[in-house]
């Protein structure tokens, strides 16, 4: 029945110039409806055969209606000139509202216009969000990375304006050092994007009120939404469940990012998974741990996956020990607020430490879909022997200070350092020690993972070796700090007469072989989030398997069942973390 205008609807799009809301129209396509007007009669008389119930005189109104629109075009060919038109186009005003919707809607479907993207920071006003979420949304905007219809929400209890938002954040955004470019009308531009919503002390009225702005930037097209909840473990339940049932979009997909730590303990972290999957499904949530947004935890896989010379190495026959380390030379006065809540135990080594051993240690995924990863990282986990007390060393800084005051923020039961040799019990990792270390106020500030293979054996060349022989094992170093680079350990000639050995490191250095500058952690974890990449957030089965690992030792501190170590600050750690190391025949670097 509306053959004919379909063929409008299409040359329209194919053909023609918008003019007024009115269609233009060569030539060819007009002559093509009146030519066919007796195809549409016949195409009427078969549907009113078919549809017998439909009244005679809706059939003749819409025949007339159709025989009204051919003489317009039949018109309207011989005096398109009049219209300013090039010869051979016409314009076309229906009168029929339906036939204006419906090429409308093909229109915009043929288009291809991508849907809109807000992105929602609650909790807008914190530390956090000033200097970590919006500072990396912005370079995001500025390289590119945010589609051209994004809108960028701050939300807070905080009585502000859209100016005062964007007076608060204008100081911590910065321009990429390797482009700079434009980069006062990209910052004008983005803030021009920013806008603030006062939630005030009731979420439910201020996430509908953020909804409510939302849609009214978003329009009627297709539209996405984040939602970064930098909120503190008491806020979260209720700005979740408020989201969940007043901001939600219902033109596209919604995704929820949650910072660590994830619960206190396996009960809180299990009450608050159930409860947030009664409001979201799992591929909604995004646990984030900035840490893992860090380029060495994106090389571990790449190198072990996409290096033949890796693939047959990676098992218990070759590698005597794996140890992640990450020391920090400053005390918790960096990040008070956190060790007083859930210390280095349930903010570091829970997320960050366990989740870089299951990628060190999982199976090669089918593929490299968030889900398939996840599948392999889990496993792992729940192969990890339960931990003894003997294989774990607490440890608490004294402060340095003249009249030699403990640290006034610290209690007695804090630990400000972890060690722990963790074993997993399947075939490829069978009698592998696992080694952590996680700790504050140390002699340096060190990131890195060092994978150091079992000694050569039978070695020809044991007695030309001029170091230690424990040493001069092969070892694979991924380092981020200091000096992000990639080593490898060999044993090599020294040039000259004879014939001794030494242990050299294969370098590359990032900031050698790359000029560009490293994205910051939390850019690249948002950009995965907008790409639904999940691989490196915690699902929820991950998050208890890696509370299962650490509850004995929590329930052990909370009951003050042990006494961390003290260690003075600025040293090396307490003497039992050598002790445990050298129990399975490892030397700290740092020895």
């Amino acid at each position: 029945m509306l053959f004919c205008l379909y063929f409008l609807s299409v040359a329209e799009n194919r053909l023609s110039l918008a003019i007024d809301s009115r269609i233009g129209l060569y030539g060819s396509a007009a002559k093509f409806c009146s030519r066919f007007y007796g195809l549409k009669n016949w195409i009427l008389e078969n549907l009113n055969l078919r549809e017998p119930q439909r009244k005679k005189h809706e059939h003749e109104k819409e025949i007339k209606s159709l025989q009204f629109q051919d003489k317009v075009v039949e018109h309207l060919e011989t005096t398109s000139s009049q219209d300013g038109l090039s010869k051979g186009a016409l314009t076309i005003n229906f009168p029929n509202a339906s036939i204006e919707s419906h090429s409308s809607s093909l229109q915009s479907h043929s288009s291809g216009r991508p849907p809109s993207l807000c992105i929602a920071v609650i909790g807008a006003t914190g530390d956090l969000a000033r200097w970590k979420i919006f500072p990396a949304l912005f370079a995001l905007y500025y390289s590119g990375f945010l589609p051209e219809n994004v809108a960028i929400f701050g939300y807070s209890r905080r009585k502000l304006s859209d100016d005062d938002l964007r007076s608060i954040i204008t100081s911590t955004l910065t321009c990429r050092l390797d482009y700079q470019q434009d980069c006062g009308s990209k910052m004008d531009e983005f803030l021009s994007r920013t806008y603030y919503i006062d939630g005030g002390y009731d979420n439910e009225e201020g996430m509908s009120m953020l909804n409510a702005r939302m849609e009214q930037i978003e329009g009627e097209s297709k539209a996405n939404r984040i939602f970064y909840l930098s909120v503190p473990q008491e806020a979260l339940l209720d700005v979740a469940s408020s989201l969940a049932d007043n901001a939600q979009t219902h033109k596209g997909w919604n995704r929820v990012i949650i910072e660590k730590p994830f619960g206190f303990d396996s009960l809180t972290s299990h009450q608050l998974t159930q409860y947030l999957l009664t409001k979201f499904t799992e591929n909604q949530l995004y646990r984030i741990d900035h840490l893992l947004g860090r380029n060495i935890i994106e090389n571990i896989t790449v190198l072990r996956f996409s290096n033949l010379v890796f693939q047959p190495l990676w098992r218990r026959t070759y590698i005597h020990n794996v140890q992640v380390i990450l020391s920090e030379d400053f005390g918790i006065q960096m990040r008070e607020r956190y060790f007083k809540s859930y210390g280095l135990i349930r903010y570091i080594v829970h997320s960050h430490l366990l989740q870089t051993i299951a990628l060190l240690a999982m199976e090669p995924p089918i593929s490299f879909d968030g889900e398939d990863v996840r599948n392999e990282k889990v496993k792992v986990l729940r192969s990890i022997r339960e931990l003894e007390h003997t294989d774990v060393v607490l440890g608490q800084y004294k402060e340095c200070s003249e009249d030699k005051v403990r640290d006034a923020r610290l209690n007695n039961s804090t630990p400000t350092f972890f060690a722990a040799a963790l074993h997993i019990d399947n075939a490829r990792w069978d009698g592998v020690p696992f080694l952590i270390k996680a700790g504050m106020g140390l002699s340096k500030h060190r990131v890195e993972i060092r994978i150091q293979f079992r000694h050569v054996p039978g070695n020809i060349y044991r007695d030309h070796i001029r170091h230690n022989v424990d040493l001069a094992t092969n070892e694979l170093i991924l380092r981020d700090v200091p000096n992000e680079a990639i080593l490898v350990r060999v044993n090599n000639k020294i040039p000259g007469l004879g014939l001794s050995l030494d242990a050299s490191e294969l370098n590359l250095l990032y900031k050698d072989k790359y000029n560009g500058e490293v994205p910051d952690s939390y850019e690249h974890l948002l950009h995965d989030v907008m790409d639904g990449d999940n691989h490196l957030f915690m699902r929820s089965d991950e998050v208890a398997a890696a509370w299962d690992i650490l509850s004995p030792v929590l329930c052990d501190i909370d009951e003050n069942n042990v006494a961390p170590e003290p260690y003075d600050l600025g040293s090396g750690g307490p003497v039992k973390a050598s002790q445990l190391w050298a129990k399975h025949g490892v030397q700290w670097v740092e020895d």
